[in-house]
């Protein structure tokens, strides 16, 4: 007890010092060079952001300026994954169906009803009419069709291959064709069932993007996005701040405010400190001890994002080596305190066991976790054959998630707590951008990573993050490249299987397998804070991680 009462000092200490330290001098943050870089930025932007402000309040124009850790790694959303891509994407964008405010269930959208076959292989879907692109063009089901086909070409359109089973052989996947059977109507023809086909189509990466300007920008269109949706991109300054203005004939509800711009503050703290000064209206990123602080602030408030995450350490099973062997995998399970580990997150965080949060219908709380056992850690890596302990890399985000807000100092934990096993971690720091890159490409023996589900059905987590279809070197879900065969036919059939009871079944007997074969170590599930000026009204945020901003209105 007295080493992990030490050991929890230690890292509170270490925090205090870093937080004192950014707060009190130019370069905040872990002193990168990207972090040093976005400090200029936020520098030299505090001008531009007063001068708006005062355009602002000439023409009473309503500007809500959002603090964000990192900037967007692209705008076309059907090749990102990544939350900060989406956060600008779904302001410009509109998917066929989406979901309500508060839940994963949908609603319509661009498209105004919907009918299924009894086989459940047809969809067909009536179009709203009277929509226009941003561009000035109208919107038909050519344009669905377009998007779909142009999705069907790449394997750079991540997302389609992880919802729709796309391969290099079958790059259509399971969607054998669209056709547009009139001019408003649509219908999809599936190869299989799919039981979470309607709320895949709400998902952010399946926004419709104008075919016109598709085609005008060609490779440099994730840049220039043109969309539907509640509000029309206007510039991008990267590593700075991204502005979209309202749309004024948005065909749903118009937005109350004119202009979002989307700030990049990196350290956690900068950006409260610039809450607290009025630079900003929201921010995400609020570290666990400013909670607080802000809640005795009578000018700020606390907003908490639904939970329905996971963060986790993952293990690359393809590597030859010790994290290629289950019993190692599993020693280091037993290896970390869990419990110890969660206080860095102050609060917001509750103990994962398995991949998918307890908020999900089909999670199996049967499964036991690992728990923290050194002396049986030790036993099954001499049995592993590593009795001796070997070397290996933690790749880290240096930008604060949802899902875990002090990465850093939570890989210097683990590192700690592996040495009482003779495995010495050699912690890889990366920006957000660097850090997705590497591990999609397979560099690191251990990585943290995590995320928040899209459509409230658990395929989105087991199938996206642990299936040997996503385990392709260059676009990795499954960054643990884990392969199991078991595991791949349980959530193939839970994907063509329409009975939910069913399906639960399914997914319980896969949480058993993967908790076995210990491809990752599951962290933590969180409620993630956001913390907003009282004069931001009517703000609901969506448990996926993000949702429009046209509903939220600023005083």
């Amino acid at each position: 007890m007295l080493k992990k009462r030490n050991l929890f000092l230690m890292f509170t200490l270490l925090f205090a010092v870093v937080f004192f330290l950014g707060a009190c001098t130019e370069d905040a943050g872990t002193g990168s060079t990207d972090d040093s870089k976005s400090d200029d930025s936020s520098d030299s932007s505090d001008s531009s952001d007063s001068s708006d402000d005062q355009a602002a309040e000439d023409t009473g124009e309503k500007t809500l300026v959002f603090g964000r850790g990192a900037d967007s790694i692209q705008l076309d959303p059907s090749k990102v994954t990544d939350g900060e891509s989406i956060y600008v994407t779904n302001q410009i964008y509109d998917t066929l169906v989406r979901y309500k405010e508060e839940s994963t269930e949908v609603k319509p959208a661009l498209a105004e009803e919907w009918s299924v076959s009894d086989d459940g292989t047809e969809w067909t879907f009536q179009l709203r009419e009277g929509v226009k692109f941003h561009d000035g063009n109208d919107f038909t089901a050519e344009d669905v069709v377009f998007n779909f086909e142009r999705w069907a070409t790449s394997g750079e359109f991540i997302y389609y291959g992880y919802m729709f089973g796309a391969s290099e052989d079958d790059l259509g996947g399971i969607i054998e064709s669209v056709e547009a059977t009139g001019d408003y109507e649509v219908k999809f023809t599936l190869s299989e069932p799919n039981a979470p086909f309607l709320q895949t189509l709400a998902m952010p990466p399946f926004g419709i993007a104008s075919p016109a300007a598709v085609e005008e920008h060609g490779e440099n269109y994730f840049k220039n996005p043109v969309g539907t949706g509640p509000f029309v991109f206007e510039e991008w300054v990267p590593d700075d701040s991204i502005t979209v203005t309202k749309n004024e004939e948005y065909f749903g509800e118009t937005a109350n405010v004119d202009k979002v711009i989307f700030r990049t503050i990196p350290d956690n703290g900068a950006r409260f400190l610039e809450l607290q000064a009025g630079s900003i209206d929201l921010m995400t990123g609020l570290n666990p001890q400013d909670i607080g602080t802000a809640e005795d602030d009578s000018n700020l408030q606390i907003i908490r994002r639904p939970s329905m995450n996971i963060s986790y350490m993952a293990m690359n099973t393809s590597k030859e080596g010790p994290m290629s062997e289950k019993l190692v995998r599993q020693a280091i399970n037993l290896a970390i305190d869990k419990e110890e580990l969660l206080t860095l997150y102050e609060g917001i965080g509750k103990p994962a066991k398995n991949p998918i949060p307890p908020s999900l219908w089909g999670y199996n709380d049967e499964v036991e976790d690992y728990g923290y056992d050194v002396e049986k850690a030790k036993a099954l890596l001499a049995e592993a054959g590593y009795a001796d302990g070997f070397e290996v890399s933690l790749y880290t985000m240096a930008n604060p998630r949802p899902y875990m807000p002090q990465p850093k100092v939570t890989a210097q934990a683990i590192q700690q707590m592996l040495k009482d096993i003779n495995v010495n971690v050699k912690i890889t720091e990366s920006d957000w951008d660097t850090h997705l890159t590497a591990t999609e490409n397979a560099e690191h023996d251990m990585a943290f990573l995590g995320w928040t589900g899209d459509n409230g059905d658990p395929d989105n987590f087991m199938y996206v993050l642990l299936d040997k279809d996503n385990a392709k070197v260059g676009s990795a879900g499954n960054i643990a490249f884990y392969k199991n065969d078991e595991v791949h036919d349980l959530l193939k059939e839970a994907q063509t299987e329409m009975d939910q009871e069913v399906r639960t079944d399914l997914y319980m007997e896969a949480q058993e397998l993967i908790h076995e074969d210990a491809p990752w170590f599951p962290i933590a599930h969180t409620t993630p804070p956001l913390a907003a000026s009282q004069n931001v009204t009517d703000y609901v945020p969506h448990p996926t991680g993000s949702e429009p901003f046209n509903l939220l209105d600023i005083k």
